[in-house]
Parts: C-alpha cells; sequence; structure tokens
C-alpha cells in the first residue's frame, strides 16, 4: 500500500492490493472444499466443451435452440473459469493476494459475462415461447440473422452494461483494511472496503440488478406462463407429461440462478446476511454452470443422439 496524495485523507493509505478471504473462517473444510470444487470445475468445463463441440460439429442440431446452447456452453465456461481458475490456485500456491488491476479484471469479466447470462436465458426462453406458442412465426422470427443478432446482443449488452459498474467501482478509494470477505473479487464486497458512501454504489447496484436480473426474470417467468397455458391444452396426457417435465427443469435452473442473484444484489447487505450471500454466490457461480449442460442440453434425445455419433466416429464402434 502507497500513501495517498489527497492530504486531506490524513493518514489513510491507498490499497493496491487485496487479500481473498474466501472460507478461510473454515479452515478444517479446506483441503474438502478444493476437491470437491475442483470436481466441480473439471465436470462444468468438460460437460460445456462436449456440448459446444457437438453443436458445432453436427449439422442436425443445427437449429436457433442448439445454436443459444451453445452460447450458454461457452458462456458458462468462461464465466466458472473467471471464478474457479483462481480459487484453486490460491490454495496450491499459498496466495491468496489479487492485485488491484487484477481484482477490477476479474470483476469486469465475472460481471459482464453473469449480465450476458441473464439476457441470454430470457432469450432462450424467448425462443422456447416461439416454438411453442406461434410456431407459424416461429421460422420467420427465428431466421439465422435474427438468431446472430439476438445473441450478439446479449454478449455485448453484457460487456457494456457491466463496464458502468466496473468504471464506477474504479473510481472509488480503498483504504484500512484489505481482506475481501469473499472467493472472488465481487461489487458489495468491494464497495464495504471503500472509504467512500456506499448507499449510491448500493443504489446503483439495485437498478442495474432491476435492469439486468428482475427485468429478464419477470421475462422469462410471463414466457414459462404462456408455454403452460399451451400445453394444458395438448391432448395426449404423454406429450403434456414430457413438456412440463421440460418445462419445470428449466424453470427450477432459473428461479435459483436469478433467485440468488435477485438476493444478493437486491438485497441491503448486514453482517448476519454476508456470509449467507456468500452461499449463495457458490450456486450462481460454480452449481448452476454445472448443472446448465444436463438440464438444457445432455437430457434431450438430439444431443444423446449426436453423442452417440460422435462415440462411433471417434471410436470405431459402438458407445
Amino acid at each position: 500500500m502507497h500513501p495517498m496524495a489527497n492530504p486531506e485523507e490524513g493518514n489513510q493509505t491507498s490499497i493496491t492490493e487485496f487479500i481473498l478471504l474466501g472460507f478461510g473462517d473454515l479452515p478444517e473444510l479446506q483441503i474438502l472444499l478444493f476437491l470437491l470444487f475442483l470436481v466441480i470445475y473439471i465436470a462444468t468445463v468438460t460437460g460445456n466443451i462436449l456440448i459446444m463441440a457437438l453443436v458445432v460439429a453436427d449439422r442436425h442440431i443445427h437449429t436457433p435452440m442448439y445454436f443459444f446452447l451453445g452460447n450458454l456452453s461457452c458462456l458458462e465456461t468462461c464465466y466458472t473459469s473467471t471464478i474457479l481458475t483462481r480459487m484453486l490456485a490460491s490454495p496450491l500456491t499459498g496466495d491468496n493476494i489479487i492485485s488491484y488491476n487484477g481484482c477490477l479484471t476479474q470483476f469486469y469479466f465475472f460481471g459482464s459475462l453473469m449480465v450476458t447470462e441473464c439476457l441470454l436465458l430470457s432469450v432462450m426462453s424467448y425462443n422456447e415461447y416461439l416454438a411453442i406458442c406461434n410456431p407459424l412465426h416461429y421460422a420467420a422470427r427465428m431466421s439465422g440473422r435474427a438468431c446472430l443478432q439476438l445473441a450478439g446482443g446479449s454478449w455485448i449488452g453484457g460487456f457494456l452494461g457491466n463496464s458502468i459498474t466496473t468504471l464506477s467501482i474504479s473510481q472509488l478509494i480503498f483504504c484500512g483494511s484489505n481482506g475481501i470477505d469473499h472467493f472472488f473479487c465481487d461489487f458489495i464486497p468491494l464497495v464495504k472496503l471503500s472509504c467512500n458512501d456506499p448507499h449510491l454504489m448500493e443504489m446503483l447496484a439495485f437498478i442495474l440488478s432491476f435492469l439486468f436480473s428482475l427485468v429478464p426474470f419477470l421475462l422469462i417467468l410471463m414466457s414459462y406462463i404462456c408455454i403452460i397455458g399451451t400445453i394444458l391444452r395438448i391432448p395426449s396426457t404423454t406429450g403434456r407429461q414430457k413438456a412440463f417435465s421440460t418445462c419445470s427443469s428449466h424453470l427450477i435452473v432459473v428461479i435459483m440462478y436469478y433467485g440468488t442473484l435477485l438476493i444478493v444484489y437486491m438485497f441491503p447487505t448486514t453482517d448476519i446476511l454476508s456470509d449467507f450471500k456468500k452461499v449463495l454466490a457458490v450456486i450462481y457461480t460454480v452449481l448452476t454452470p454445472l448443472v446448465n449442460p444436463l438440464i438444457y442440453s445432455l437430457r434431450n434425445k438430439e444431443v444423446q443422439e449426436a453423442l452417440r455419433k460422435a462415440c462411433r466416429k471417434f471410436m470405431s464402434g459402438p458407445c
């Protein structure tokens, strides 16, 4: 740390590096947590890369739904790598220090990918809504160009949207303690370390969470209400059960992801809620990227068939 140039700050010091405290208050569980997160990371990356490879290689699944799923898998791979690679490296190297610039960089990419996922999930629900509720207009509205625009808009919107937050954090003055009570550089723990009035930043977090989390979540819920209404009119009992099984699993993942985000970023952080929010952060940063490939892709017959074809092609035998 080095002295601040502003004499009005007295003996305060400007922080040039942070210490990620992570789950340091649970020393007896460090090895178990490391092994657990390592297995989750390997499974997450393997599953998502497998889906990306299948979507690219098999022309039979070159459809809008799988185009968006391929984007989601790419996003999840980057998303979980932004958090878990740094988190897994700390126990091995014994170094839980991250530079100020490194912390801002991690937050920028994590936040941008998080916002992108919020937007992309709403695009995917719109795709499902059109396919089930307006099948006659589906081909026209989900053309190749429209899919590129929707996916590209999600990525661009995510990175531009989080630029506002990252720029705001870069203007904060950090002094005193440099211990971040979290396992990665997140918005609220960083604001708590600053010398600035936190209310303005908390209001910014609330507004951005409303725009990029709550609004997409409500749009998704509206889409699924329409989808469920259409499913109820399916005459076949088997067809209804299959559709409900798919929709319910999608909806559970969506509620789990958006629900934890909204609690973490829209509710005020108190000392009591601090540890609880850290647990919730594990859900949307670690568990959601793990279950998304299973829920959205690997359960689908088209993906399973593409996987069998790939196995037969590369193994020269039955799979």
